[in-house]
């Protein structure tokens, strides 16, 4: 089991399974929010211990297509943890226990800024990972 929480431990969940994938998004909207590492999980493997409630929404704009999800309380970005998708990502930098998995890709290359190298092989988009 995978356990997750937000900085102050008002929001707290588990994971039944480790996630499906990691990535990194560049975007400046990740940035801003400090969490760019993102895990992939199945919706039916989050189960909530605490916090739910405690969740504040922030709606995206074009180009991006994900709402972000953050700790009322502190302020922990927590990625998409209250989508209805059958699978979406979370905040990587929620998880309390170590995973296993490496990073997978990276997204939103175009607006990485100059002074950030990427230091791994993994794929890169320019925008979102186009699926084939």
């Amino acid at each position: 089991m995978i356990t997750g929480s937000c900085c102050c431990g008002a929001v707290r969940f588990e994971l039944m399974a480790e996630p499906s994938m990691l990535g990194t998004c560049h975007c400046s909207r990740c940035r801003k929010v400090g969490a760019s590492a993102i895990a992939f999980i199945r919706k039916e493997d989050l189960k909530w211990i605490q916090g739910r409630d405690n969740i504040q929404v922030f709606a995206p704009t074009a180009p991006y297509k994900y709402s972000r999800c953050f700790c009322k309380t502190c302020g922990t970005s927590l990625g998409e943890i209250l989508s209805a998708e059958d699978s979406f990502p979370i905040a990587a930098n929620t998880l309390d226990t170590d995973i296993s998995i490496k990073n997978s890709f990276h997204e939103f290359v175009a607006e990485k800024p100059a002074w950030y190298e990427i230091g791994d092989d993994a794929r890169q988009f320019e925008g979102h990972p186009v699926v084939e």
